[in-house]
């Protein structure tokens, strides 16, 4: 398998959209909606179109990483700007072949070839660590309602750049959605059947 990565270009958009719902149906919830992020993302303002990446094994898209630009405000109002990653999604069939991991390498790398400070996610920590991604609360950074999670990390992209910047993350309002939005988005792809499973996130 020769995997290849590139730019994604809007003629992919439909195909990676695909990928994204295979990727994560089921996975944290009945459905999902990642795919719709994914396609929410691309038309705002803090869209990095540098850093939507698509892997491809010959002419078949396996997998695609993309960014948006994202804040951290301090309790003075002052507002640093970081990366946000996500959704990564790799189709199902390529999973576990580290398809996943060169994605995240490539556009660590590229991200910091373009100047960014650094990187904020919510994830899997015995994933992301090993990118180098550690808890955010070593740089004071918060969730928006003013938590720390394992679950949510950062990741310095050179060294000291996120010295000084410490406050509440904000993704953009592209990561929210609604259920009438997502319906309505989901009547472009073929019937999907939901499962409620044992794995899925439980709603507190």
């Amino acid at each position: 398998m020769n995997i290849s990565i590139r730019q994604e270009e809007e003629k992919d958009f439909k195909d990676v959209e695909y990928l994204t719902r295979e990727a994560f149906w089921d996975i944290y919830k009945p459905g999902c909606d990642e795919h719709l992020v994914l396609h929410k993302i691309r038309k705002v303002s803090a869209f990095v179109k540098e850093l939507d990446l698509i892997a491809c094994d010959k002419d078949t898209i396996v997998g695609n990483i993309i960014y948006s630009r994202a804040r951290v405000v301090n309790e003075e109002n002052k507002e640093f700007e970081v990366l946000c990653m996500g959704p990564i999604a790799v189709l199902p069939s390529y999973q576990n072949q580290g398809i996943g991991s060169l994605l995240m390498e490539h556009s660590i790398e590229k991200a910091r070839q373009l100047g960014y400070k650094g990187i904020v996610i919510f994830g899997n920590p015995d994933y992301y660590h090993r990118f180098g991604f550690v808890d955010a609360k070593e740089y004071n950074i918060q969730t928006s309602w003013g938590d720390n999670l394992d679950a949510f990390m950062a990741l310095e992209l050179y060294e000291n750049s996120l010295k000084g910047i410490s406050g509440k993350f904000f993704e953009d309002e592209a990561f929210k959605i609604d259920n009438a939005e997502l319906e309505n988005f989901e009547k472009q792809f073929p019937y999907k059947e939901k499962h409620v499973t044992d794995t899925q996130l439980k709603q507190i």
